[in-house]
């Protein structure tokens, strides 16, 4: 079992163009980084178990069905009667997506640390908002180093929000602090600029892999990604084409990918570590699912049905 640690919410998109002087109607969808990664990895065929605070007002609701419609385990879900976050996104042209937050007093913030993991967990996944906004953020960091000393296989996406990072300082320090505790590091190219304060980040990923993680994936939309490893390895893959509607869900859906990929071969129990040939399949796998969700609009992760068996082409 994977298990993905973190928010849910709901993300407000613009349902289309809006007249000048108008603001455009907002439909809402189901979202949030982990939320999204861990449904994911469901539609890819991988046991996964989701590990949060979700409301009980009528947006958490909906956030649990789609959950349980899925598979998605929610035996670690916790609820409470706080509202739901919201994200209301902006869309540019290209169909990049930014967000603005309305955060304040809701029910993931109040996660609280379980008192066990299942037996099955193989891999926790961690990231965006869960790690900043406190009081939650503490207990998901502590879980982190928890699962991290038990040796399960630990993931990262920092997924920054700027807007709710009150101290950037303050934040990298945090972000430091957690790599020891991380057996993957997935980040946006813009992310690591962002983290590493340099537009090259060629050195920051190599202290980054000195400090802990096994490797680091860097993803570059629509140009593709690249994997390098604490041995040496690196190994880039492009993108794979697609007419882009938006491009909400994507790096989630690539977290879920490459978990589902690397535990196809084996790599989520730590040894053997994944050969270059393995590494190219896990990373064209990984784009040819962010492909297809760029290819509609909202979070909509892919189902196994829609990927090819074996080399991560799109079925036709």
């Amino acid at each position: 079992m994977i298990i993905v640690a973190g928010e849910a919410l709901i993300d407000l998109v613009p349902a289309g163009p809006a007249a000048d002087d108008e603001l455009p109607a907002l439909l809402p969808r189901r979202g949030g980084g982990p939320y999204n990664t861990a449904v994911a990895l469901a539609r890819l065929g991988s046991p996964a178990a989701f590990c949060s605070r979700l409301s009980t007002d009528h947006f958490g609701e909906a956030l649990l069905r789609a959950l349980a419609a899925d598979g998605v385990d929610t035996s670690l879900v916790q609820r409470g009667p706080e509202p739901t976050t919201l994200a209301v996104a902006h869309l540019a042209d290209g169909g990049s997506a930014t967000y603005t937050f309305h955060a304040e007093g809701t029910a993931d913030r109040l996660f609280r640390l379980p008192a066990d993991l299942p037996a099955p967990a193989r891999a926790l996944s961690f990231g965006t908002c869960s790690l900043v906004l406190e009081p939650g953020a503490g207990a998901y960091e502590e879980l982190m180093r928890r699962a991290s000393g038990r040796g399960l296989f630990t993931a990262l996406d920092p997924n920054i929000r700027p807007g709710l990072i009150p101290d950037p300082d303050a934040y990298r320090a945090r972000f430091r602090s957690w790599l020891p505790h991380t057996t993957l590091l997935k980040l946006s190219e813009e992310d690591a600029v962002w983290l590493a304060r340099s537009a090259d980040v060629t050195a920051t990923v190599g202290e980054w892999l000195a400090s802990g993680p096994y490797a680091v994936v860097l993803t570059r939309g629509g140009a593709g990604m690249t994997v390098r490893t604490r041995d040496g390895l690196e190994l880039s893959v492009a993108g794979a084409e697609v007419d882009v509607v938006d491009t909400i869900g994507a790096g989630d859906t690539v977290n879920a990918a490459l978990l589902h990929r690397l535990d196809h071969h084996g790599a989520l129990t730590g040894t053997p570590a994944p050969t270059a040939e393995q590494w190219h399949d896990v990373l064209t796998f990984a784009a040819r699912a962010a492909a297809l969700t760029c290819a509609r609009a909202g979070a909509q992760p892919p189902y196994a049905s829609e990927l090819g068996a074996g080399d991560g082409s799109v079925a036709r």
